[in-house]
């Protein structure tokens, strides 16, 4: 028992209080770092709102991609995307609205399959969605995970993960997409995402050439691809950092036009 006794105030006297407060201090340090955390939902919020915000819904836009002409417009409270091609001697419009799409050849309606009108819908929505990033990302079918904090060439980013429900997330509801938002402006500088129509791939876009227009920003992206497109979407920043992305192409829009 005197043992025992001994013991315990040999071990009272080993404690050290600098070493109890410093260590308190740490314990309260990290909490507090952690809880000033944004989510991931915050971060988007900024994001939408530091490029245009709900004038993205509101403006009627056009702008030109790969000698294409794209426009959105609202009409009678729709959305309603389309895309111009013009050859020699045919102009061709498709129109994707919410309740489904049309092809109209030299103003003519023309009636194209269930899968080739599937086909052209998505093509139509992918470009409009691409110029309005980051607007989409609090559609309802949308999933944000926050998967921490990188840094990208010295910058410093918050890396959020993107999936979507099935309901409501459109024929491609299967692809999942990686945000980098700068963490002193919260705009998304880069993308990366896994698509499975055309044999599937992986991708990955930095944005450059910002400029706003009535208020809405736009950018253009280089598009990159990895060696391996079965290269983890998570590891797609330290594959460009390291210089082991291929530049494919260069995603830019020309003549852009914003109204009310």
């Amino acid at each position: 028992m005197w043992e025992e006794t001994q013991m315990k105030m040999m071990t009272k006297k080993l404690i050290n209080p600098v070493f109890v407060f410093a260590l308190t201090l740490c314990a309260l340090s990290c909490k507090e770092q952690t809880a000033t955390l944004p989510s991931a939902q915050q971060i988007v919020d900024k994001a939408i709102a530091v490029s245009g915000g709900d004038l993205h819904r509101t403006s009627n836009v056009s702008f030109t991609f790969r000698d294409r002409k794209y426009t959105y417009r609202l009409q009678d409270g729709k959305k309603v995307l389309t895309r111009v091609t013009l050859t020699d001697s045919t102009r061709i419009e498709d129109i994707k609205t919410n309740t489904g799409f049309q092809r109209f050849v030299n103003d003519a309606e023309v009636q194209v399959s269930d899968s080739m009108a599937g086909r052209y819908s998505n093509s139509v929505n992918s470009v409009h969605y691409f110029a309005k990033l980051p607007y989409g990302l609090n559609d309802a079918a949308v999933n944000k995970e926050f998967l921490g904090e990188v840094k990208i060439n010295e910058q410093e980013y918050y890396k959020i993960k993107v999936t979507f429900d099935e309901v409501g997330g459109g024929d491609d509801f299967d692809d999942v997409y990686v945000y980098w938002f700068n963490k002193a402006t919260f705009k998304p500088d880069y993308l990366a995402y896994v698509f499975h129509v055309d044999g599937g791939g992986l991708r990955f876009r930095r944005a450059y050439n910002e400029r706003y227009i009535k208020g809405i920003r736009f950018v253009d992206y280089e598009n990159y691809k990895a060696a391996d497109k079965n290269s983890p979407i998570l590891s797609m920043d330290s594959l460009y950092v390291k210089g082991e992305l291929e530049l494919l192409s260069k995603i830019e829009l020309d003549s852009i036009l914003v109204s009310s």
